[in-house]
């Protein structure tokens, strides 16, 4: 089983609390569609004994491409890899480009799977973030996509700069009267050499509260409860059969390409990445050159990834599966750092394998750098 993520590098306007690598500028979009369809060509081997059980197409903004676009990449990922009869596809949207001409065609190609930016239905919080929608436009796109779209999931973002807990609750009836099947919910992060970070760093905005962040994310975990879904990953709820199959595949350890500028991918004791620069990508990838950096993973290094992805899930740490894959002194370790996490209740143990608690979802990395070797 691996996975296929695509990796598109364009937006029509920058959030100001986004990181991800894109250009504002579509210029240059048939050049990258065509290297990004070479480079699939020049990896196939890396797949090659390999089903793709899933295809992700992320960003960026893969909804300012045509039905064309993505019809003529998926040609190319059946052309030269081995997919599985049903796999899971998923888009990558953002509300302002979701037109009911745009999702009509969108339901008669292969992607099969909507992922949608929300982030919020409040005016004040989207213009903070500076996304490209509006609340009117994202509840209309909502209202037209799952009238042809059965599996969506949407993006939502708590602990925003004045959010109030009305409006957070607010946010989450909403998808939750829209009978949403999957929400992916993230806390507004602060990060360097972002517009966000600019302005909280200049006062024009104040900085994110913990307190909130948290009082949020326990709202979060509550609600979504009640209405049936299942908290299967810190930011992932689904309902029952509704979880992404992508991600999941992420945290499972499952092989995947990352095609395209600044994607990763993973093969079991390695990991490797993309130049984060559109020119030198589509300059490589001309001279028929891969644009990657590989790392090959210590031990250790599998290990630290192995307790980070387990602690964030429902599937946890298997205490029997890091005694075989990694020996007993990586046993021992893990005992050692848990007993004091067991006692503080931020994990669990049931039978033989370690789980965060509600209290410690909240503290997870902090707490999987605990049991990090070094």
């Amino acid at each position: 089983m691996a996975g296929i993520y695509i990796h598109i590098p364009f937006c029509k306007q920058a959030c100001h609390y986004c990181d991800f690598h894109f250009s504002t500028s579509l210029a240059k979009k048939d050049k990258m569609m065509n290297a990004l369809q070479k480079e699939l060509q020049l990896r196939q081997a890396e797949l090659e004994n390999t089903t793709v059980e899933t295809i992700y197409f992320g960003g960026g903004t893969p909804s300012v491409l045509s039905l064309a676009e993505i019809n003529q990449m998926l040609e190319t990922v059946y052309k030269y890899y081995t997919v599985s009869e049903a796999p899971e596809i998923t888009l990558e949207a953002n509300p302002d480009d979701l037109t009911e001409t745009k999702i009509k065609e969108l339901s008669k190609s292969k992607i099969n799977r909507l992922s949608i930016g929300i982030q919020s239905f409040f005016e004040e919080h989207l213009a903070l973030m500076n996304r490209a929608h509006n609340g009117v436009e994202a509840k209309q796109c909502l209202e037209i996509a799952t009238q042809y779209f059965d599996n969506i999931t949407i993006d939502l973002m708590y602990g925003i700069q004045g959010m109030t807990m009305e409006q957070w609750k607010t946010n989450l009836e909403t998808v939750f009267n829209f009978d949403i099947h999957h929400i992916s919910s993230y806390v507004l992060t602060v990060e360097p050499k972002t517009a966000l970070e600019k302005f909280i760093r200049q006062g024009t905005y104040k900085d994110v509260s913990d307190e909130a962040s948290l009082a949020h994310f326990n709202m979060l975990v509550a609600e979504t409860q009640k209405q049936g879904f299942i908290q299967y990953e810190i930011s992932s709820f689904g309902k029952p059969t509704y979880f992404s199959k992508h991600n999941t595949s992420y945290w499972k350890g499952a092989s995947y390409l990352g095609i395209g500028p600044s994607a990763h991918s993973y093969q079991k004791g390695s990991r490797s990445w993309n130049v984060s620069n559109n020119a030198k990508y589509l300059k490589s990838i001309e001279q028929n050159i891969l644009p990657i950096t590989t790392e090959q993973l210590s031990k250790d290094d599998q290990y630290n990834e192995y307790i980070m992805t387990g602690l964030r899930t429902i599937w946890g740490i298997s205490l029997p599966y890091i005694k075989e894959n990694f020996g007993e002194s990586y046993l021992n370790h893990t005992h050692k750092i848990a007993r004091l996490h067991l006692q503080e209740k931020t994990l669990l143990q049931e039978k033989n394998t370690l789980k965060s608690t509600q209290k410690g979802k909240f503290l997870c990395d902090g707490i999987a750098a605990d049991f990090f070797k070094v």
